[in-house]
């Protein structure tokens, strides 16, 4: 007891803040949980080769198409049209990624939450 001598707070007021803090919590897990529905709807597009290869995505970071024009498929030089796809892929994926990272700080005020986002 001698330890915590001179604590004269009263259980009353930690238990309320306690009960403040849970529902902000909760509050905020609704509003993530409603804005990564929402980006799971929005989608994302990339292209590399200036143009010939472009890339969809959503929000889950889901490959929605890939459209590549014919004159990137040359058939002695498939190498080029793989890392053309690679590119495009890597950056819609990276651009839906940056758009969950935005709206969830909008929610978070910034505060990075790891395995959420």
């Amino acid at each position: 007891m001698g330890k915590y001598k001179g604590f004269s707070g009263s259980g009353m007021n930690t238990n309320k803040n306690i009960s403040n803090v849970i529902r902000q919590a909760q509050k905020m897990q609704e509003e993530m949980e409603k804005v990564q529905e929402e980006m799971e709807a929005k989608t994302v597009e990339a292209t590399s080769g200036g143009g010939v290869v472009t890339v969809t995505a959503n929000g889950k970071k889901e490959i929605l198409s890939i459209k590549i024009k014919p004159e990137a498929v040359d058939p002695d030089d498939v190498e080029t049209l793989e890392d053309l796809v690679m590119v495009a892929v890597n950056d819609a994926i990276r651009q839906a990624d940056d758009m969950m990272t935005e709206q969830m700080s909008a929610i978070t005020g910034g505060l990075s939450i790891p395995g959420l986002f």
